[in-house]
């Protein structure tokens, strides 16, 4: 690892010990969000509260933004340099999943250390990037270090829950907390991923959109001794099987090109996206994320129909969870209404892609970042199957960036840890985490 010759041993030992006190501090306050407004308790509110007294301690107000009662969300600005350069979101969110105790081997809200690792909910979705980002600004303030860039640090509620309370409300009610920011960086991404012997660091330039459709069928009822030709169990049941057997070809993106031609120079072969399936092994952990990532998908989760045995419904619906690439928002719906068939009705709940430029200077800077703390290491593009809050913030102009820099073990797998049993992070990626950020956020 190299050291940062710009920063003295002591104030180094320090970032890296609030790194990880801090976050196992915003891990001890159970924000749990279940998605059911009757039993979400005031803990998003609580940990933006803990988090305003950190910023208050180094002279760095903030404002707490409440969506109703106990939804609360923070922001804080932290002016930087160069007038002429467009700000940085620098967020996460505060709530996280469920976690029954009886599951975990140690308790889920403790924020405890054991071996080398920090357990609790939130320790990778994303209590982490929150403690690591507030122990680099403390950091800046007692070292009087002013980044290049304006930054506008932003801790969410209700990401977990689609972000309806939290960045989708802000976004919508308060758009002038936003002004002047160009650009944002939270999750998905940043976890070591061993390659073909090398370290390599996924940056999320761009995420699939969320196509999620309500497939409903009506017909006529009758006794089921004598069937109906307009059967409408049968209508959504054949038209969720074409969808859920539809072969959906591998298509290029800016992101996944990039991530191609990295695996191609890292283990040899073209490089080309059409080759990515066949290589998905060397990637390991990382495989199943890039495999979701390369194609649209579309997911049946849920079937309802009927109450008797004997009775033939007039009535049955299905909800389909597509995600979409970027270039095909315009026409996936299209498609997918013609493979599900003229006997049933499809009503949609869309949130369209997004995709920042992969070249952008903010992903050199981050490339050279984390080169200099892990001299063998890429940084590589690629594209989140997913959604954050970034998806929230792309309506008002703003590209979004997913890297929280973890340094991991071989064997670990980040994103697997994402609301799981026993979530954990070594404490030493945390160090590693704040070194990363300490150099990102001050040249960004």
């Amino acid at each position: 690892m190299t050291i940062d010759p710009r920063m003295s041993r002591q104030a180094r030992e320090r970032l890296h010990s609030e790194a990880v006190a801090i976050t196992a501090d915003l891990v001890a306050i159970d924000s749990t969000n279940t998605g059911d407004a009757a039993t979400i308790a005031d803990g998003e509110t609580r940990v933006c509260r803990r988090i305003a007294e950190y910023l208050d301690e180094v002279g760095i107000s903030s404002e707490l933004v409440e969506s109703v009662p106990g939804r609360g969300s923070l922001f804080a600005r932290v002016e930087g340099s160069d007038p002429d350069a467009g700000g940085l979101v620098v967020h996460g969110h505060v709530d996280v999943v469920p976690a029954v105790a009886e599951d975990w081997t140690v308790p889920p809200f403790a924020g405890e250390i054991r071996d080398g690792w920090l357990y609790g909910r939130g320790t990778v979705d994303m209590k982490n990037m929150l403690g690591m980002t507030i122990a680099v600004i403390r950091h800046y303030r007692r070292e009087g270090i002013v980044p290049r860039r304006t930054l506008l640090l932003a801790f969410f509620a209700d990401e977990e829950a689609a972000g309806i309370m939290g960045a989708k409300w802000v976004v919508r009610e308060r758009p002038e907390i936003f002004d002047g920011m160009t650009e944002a960086l939270s999750e998905v991404g940043g976890w070591s991923v061993p390659v073909g012997g090398r370290r390599l660091y996924p940056i999320a330039v761009a995420e699939k959109g969320v196509a999620w459709a309500k497939v409903t069928a009506h017909g006529t009822a009758a006794h089921a001794s004598r069937p109906t030709r307009d059967n409408a169990v049968s209508a959504v049941a054949g038209a969720v099987h074409r969808v859920a057997s539809r072969d959906f070809p591998v298509e290029p993106t800016e992101a996944n090109t990039a991530l191609a031609a990295a695996v191609g120079q890292i283990i040899g072969g073209s490089g080309d996206v059409a080759d990515l399936p066949g290589q998905l092994e060397v990637l390991g952990h990382f495989g199943p994320v890039v495999a979701a990532s390369l194609s649209h998908t579309a997911s049946p989760t849920v079937l309802s129909a009927g109450y008797k045995t004997n009775v033939i419904p007039t009535e049955a619906y299905a909800e389909i969870d597509c995600r979409v690439l970027p270039g095909g928002e315009q026409t996936f719906r299209a498609e997918m209404e013609a493979e599900l068939g003229p006997d049933v009705d499809v009503d949609w709940i869309f949130e369209p892609p997004i995709a920042a430029p992969a070249d952008a200077g903010i992903v050199e800077v981050i490339r050279e970042a984390v080169r200099d703390v892990d001299p063998e290491a890429m940084v590589v593009p690629y594209l989140l199957p997913a959604s954050t809050d970034n998806k929230h913030l792309a309506r008002l102009g703003i590209s979004g960036y997913g890297f929280v820099p973890l340094r991991v073990p071989d064997h670990f797998d980040v994103f697997g840890h994402f609301h799981a049993v026993d979530e954990r992070v070594p404490v030493d990626a945390l160090h590693f985490g704040a070194d990363v950020l300490a150099r990102v956020l001050r040249s960004a």
